[in-house]
């Protein structure tokens, strides 16, 4: 139940909207339960054949229900005696019509009380999780399936929405009409309640049973959903492999194999679901035909206080209790599939970031001096990526990182906006260790240009503005202009405002990588981290890239990742970087004149 509130809290003003859905759901109840037994009292006046005779006097006001029971005899009595059997029928009907007016009134008020507390308990749960999925580490999405992710942001909550309304229309509401059912059950017959009593557990235990039976088994379908989500993500973003690698069999066995599995966990849930209703009904109906045979003893005993209409009506509101109670059942089956997915959505919501701003933190407003590596490591997961660097990266300076794959390079550029955070040693900015800065002001600091370009599925104004409030247009198209993007925007088909399709796929690789160097223009940050930024293009693209980049490292403290060592010759030092280790490191012309790793790296691509 602990998470169970949780999930309710996600809604405003949760207190105050209780109260109105009990207020609501009481009367309901009541009105409902009352339709079934203002037919009673005409019932005994037709099966007793007794002479109808002028009704007493009206009863005073009381707040019981032995006064609302004389009042409503008292008007049915007079209007027999008065009219006659046929008026006192209508009577009766009109009452009963009015009854169920009122109680579905009152349903309806109920169960849109019980819908604002679910649409406001989605949206911010949705909310919650994004805001939290957003601000974790880097590494995080590394390790996750992006499949997964987003099932619990859409499958998750569903279920989740689902469990919200379901327990508060059946799990909440129906024990109400359940207690004022049986109140009115036991003011017919007290004998006859309680022997019923004996009787339900019997259903109350076999459903429970299947039940609890449903949990893991939802934990199983949740999780399979997942891994479904993920290769569909996978394989519609991969799509060009996965054809160019006729691999389409490969992909469709392994969607396959999952849905089968998906299947066979789904079967088997709607298998204990769909048992609970029939064997709940089944043994209901047992139950009634059991009542029928101990009330009908006491109706044909003699001087029995039940009588035959009193007996019709008890089996009227007990027939009534069968549904509401298969409700509660399906509303606890409901529920359970719910905390399922609630107990996975807020394993990602209680996700610590590992990397966050500490309290009271430092506002970094300017780049001053330098950038300091101080006997810095870094290991994902135990294994050392990074190991005892010592570097300092001066203001207005550009430092080039070199060296073959997988050395550390671009874990090293990483490390300066705190996508991750050193797991020895430190890093300094301006004397200050990075971790005592706000992490958003850090970042307002830098801009970052990778090898892929991430782009969204927007205009190429929004593109280009990405996390700047209110930009100008003039601010937007000279920034366009400084990365050599300005031309070839013009020519697209609504200029500024075409919209580029899913990750720009309208798009050139050159004309991408143009769009994220105008992104970070009009950002305008001290500190700049290139990654590879060119190495995926073609010579033309990359002559205009290239250009564009000169331009924006102007007046910057650039740090460079190069694959084509051609391009970072100039740079103001050269730092070899091989297996987490600083090699090397100097200018060009002095790294050439030794006998390291750097001059064979050039002279192999030279070769090329």
């Amino acid at each position: 139940m602990k998470i169970y509130f949780r999930i309710l809290h996600y809604a405003p003003r949760l207190a105050r909207r209780l109260v109105e859905f009990f207020l609501y759901s009481f009367p309901g109840s009541v009105f409902q339960v009352v339709s079934m037994g203002l037919v009673a009292p005409l019932l005994n006046s037709l099966f007793s054949h007794v002479k109808v005779v002028e009704p007493g006097a009206k009863p005073e006001f009381a707040l019981s229900i032995d006064y609302a029971t004389n009042l409503y005899n008292y008007y049915l009595q007079r209007t027999l005696f008065e009219e006659g059997a046929l008026r006192a029928l209508l009577f009766v009907c009109i009452s009963m019509v009015a009854a169920r007016f009122l109680g579905n009134v009152f349903t309806y008020l109920e169960r849109m009380a019980a819908s604002r507390i679910k649409v406001d308990v989605v949206r911010n749960m949705r909310m919650h999780i994004f805001r939290n999925a957003t601000n974790l580490h880097i590494g995080y999405f590394n390790d996750q399936r992006k499949g997964d992710l987003i099932s619990r942001f859409t499958n998750d909550v569903s279920e989740v929405e689902n469990a919200v309304v379901n327990s508060l229309k059946f799990v909440w509401k129906e024990p109400i009409t359940i207690i004022i059912s049986f109140v009115a059950l036991f003011f017919i017959s007290a004998k006859l309640t309680l022997f019923s009593l004996v009787l339900l557990p019997i259903v109350g235990g076999v459903v429970a049973e299947i039940i609890k039976r449903l949990k893991l088994k939802a934990v199983q379908s949740q999780e399979s959903l997942g891994r479904i989500v993920n290769i569909l993500d996978e394989t519609l973003g991969g799509m060009r492999v996965v054809q160019a690698f006729n691999a389409r069999g490969f992909i469709l066995k392994k969607m396959d194999q999952e849905t089968d599995y998906h299947r066979r966990v789904n079967l088997s849930i709607a298998r204990k679901n769909e048992l609970a209703s029939p064997m709940s009904e089944i043994l209901g109906v047992l139950i009634v035909a059991a009542i029928l045979y101990f009330g009908g003893t006491l109706v044909l005993a003699e001087d029995s206080p039940l009588t035959p209409g009193a007996f019709l009506a008890f089996i009227g509101i007990f027939a009534s209790i069968i549904q509401p109670a298969k409700n509660f059942s399906n509303g606890i089956t409901s529920l359970q599939k719910g905390m399922v997915s609630a107990q996975r959505i807020f394993e990602l919501i209680d996700k610590e970031p590992a990397v966050k701003s500490k309290p009271n933190a430092t506002v970094l407003t300017s780049f001053e001096t330098e950038i300091e590596f101080r006997n810095m490591s870094f290991a994902y997961d135990r294994e050392p990526v990074l190991k005892d660097i010592n570097l300092k990266i001066g203001k207005g300076k550009t430092i080039a990182l070199v060296g073959s794959s997988g050395g550390g390079k671009s874990t090293l550029a990483d490390l300066i906006p705190r996508f991750y955070d050193p797991t020895g040693g430190d890093i300094l900015l301006d004397g200050i260790s990075l971790r005592d800065y706000e992490l958003e002001s850090l970042r307002k600091q830098i801009g970052v240009v990778t090898q892929e370009s991430i782009l969204f599925n927007d205009s190429i104004f929004n593109n280009i503005a990405f996390g700047i409030e209110n930009p100008s247009k003039e601010a937007v198209i000279h920034a366009a202009q400084v990365a050599n993007a300005h031309d070839f925007i013009m020519q697209t088909e609504h200029g500024y405002d075409t919209v580029i399709g899913e990750r720009g796929s309208k798009l050139s690789g050159g004309q991408r990588q143009r769009l994220s160097i105008a992104r970070a223009v009009l950002k305008n940050p001290p500190i700049l981290i290139l990654d590879e930024a060119t190495s995926a293009l073609d010579s033309e693209s990359e002559r205009l890239v290239q250009d564009a980049l000169t331009k924006l490292m102007q007046n910057r403290t650039s740090v460079v990742i190069a694959h084509r060592l051609s391009t970072i010759q100039h740079a103001d030092e050269i730092v070899v970087i091989q297996q987490g280790q600083i090699l090397e490191k100097g200018r060009h012309e002095l790294l050439m004149a030794g006998d390291g790793l750097y001059k064979k790296l050039i002279e192999i691509q030279k070769v090329k």
